[in-house]
């Protein structure tokens, strides 16, 4: 086990350690010195910034300056001081929720949980579906049919991300028939928030589906056939095998299924990129790109604290799932 303890400490305990001591730390404020410039005119002052003095003090602290867990709490992260005057108002539900939306941390938490709690089980149950459909086919025809299915999950995400968004534009073929449907030259999946999280959504499914539908089709060749026979003499329809035969059966690979696909939905990241959603839908992910590559310059210390968070998130919600599992696994062993 030493070499794969080595490996976990090199690549997994590191950087994770990193990453936390990284974020409580935020990057150097500009050293600002004032300047006198005189002229025939007359003198004026001007505020430059001094690159040699602020090049030393990275140079002395490359961390950064110590802020503890205060960009954890400031307002691009969990926002305690906004969330506690918008507490404080006693507005209605809706105006709460709306106020709380604005926050940059919870706009991106409420599109990633969405897409992860709604895009894992619909691909898991179409990923079975499809595997059921495929496997009753016959053997000549299971082999294309098998390729064809995978082509969504083969496709580099942002790639088919990128393909999917020039179907839909308003001059794509997906977006100019909405519109001749519907009579509505301005229609566009693009127009608000909810038809972009829709569209992402769906394009989800449509990417992820693939993996689920391999996993189970795998797992539908292993059921025991002598089950399945003695199942069909006692009367079984073919629903009832399925509910009762194959589902318990391929129970296990449904929780690794679950489970992987919890951890890559909520890391979701291209097709906000592919899709240029960022006005009407951000993710966690998306917001560590953000910090990383904004306008105001590399906030690694931001990126560390939401990158913290985010992985404090997956551990939530694979919480759930890894105690199911490891009590079925006690019980079977007891």
């Amino acid at each position: 086990m030493a070499p794969s303890a080595l490996a976990m400490i090199l690549f997994i305990v590191v950087p994770i350690g990193s990453i936390l001591v990284q974020s409580l730390f935020v990057e150097h404020e500009r050293v600002l010195v004032t300047v006198e410039n005189c002229g025939p005119f007359g003198c004026t002052e001007e505020t430059r910034v001094d690159t040699a003095a602020t090049a030393e003090l990275r140079a002395e602290e490359p961390l950064g300056r110590f802020n503890g867990l205060g960009t954890y709490i400031d307002r691009g992260h969990l926002a305690v001081d906004e969330l506690a005057a918008i507490l404080s108002d006693n507005a209605g539900p809706g105006d709460i929720a709306a106020r709380v939306m604005n926050l940059p941390f919870y706009k991106a938490l409420a599109f990633t949980l969405a897409y992860t709690l709604l895009v894992t089980p619909l691909c898991m149950a179409l990923g079975f579906a499809v595997a059921l459909a495929v496997n009753a086919l016959p053997r000549l025809a299971k082999g294309p049919v098998i390729f064809l299915t995978l082509l969504p999950y083969i496709a580099t995400p942002l790639l088919g991300a990128l393909a999917v968004f020039w179907m839909i534009n308003t001059d794509g073929i997906i977006g100019a028939t909405l519109q001749a449907i519907f009579d509505d030259p301005t229609l566009s999946l693009q127009a608000s928030p909810m038809l972009t999280w829709i569209t992402l959504i769906v394009w989800g499914i449509w990417h992820m589906a693939p993996f689920a539908f391999v996993v189970f089709y795998a797992g539908l060749q292993t059921v025991p056939a002598d089950t399945l026979e003695s199942a069909m003499i006692d009367g079984a329809s073919r629903w009832e095998r399925i509910l009762y035969v194959t589902v318990p059966h391929l129970k296990p690979l449904a929780i690794f299924v679950g489970l992987i696909l919890l951890m890559d939905n909520f890391r979701v990241f291209e097709p906000i990129i592919g899709f240029s959603a960022e006005a009407n839908a951000t993710s966690l992910s998306w917001s560590i790109y953000n910090d990383l590559n904004g306008q105001g310059g590399q906030l690694f210390g931001s990126a560390a604290a939401t990158s913290v968070l985010t992985t404090i998130g997956v551990m939530i919600l694979l919480t759930p799932v890894l105690i199911r599992t490891w009590r079925g696994a006690g019980g079977r062993a007891a």
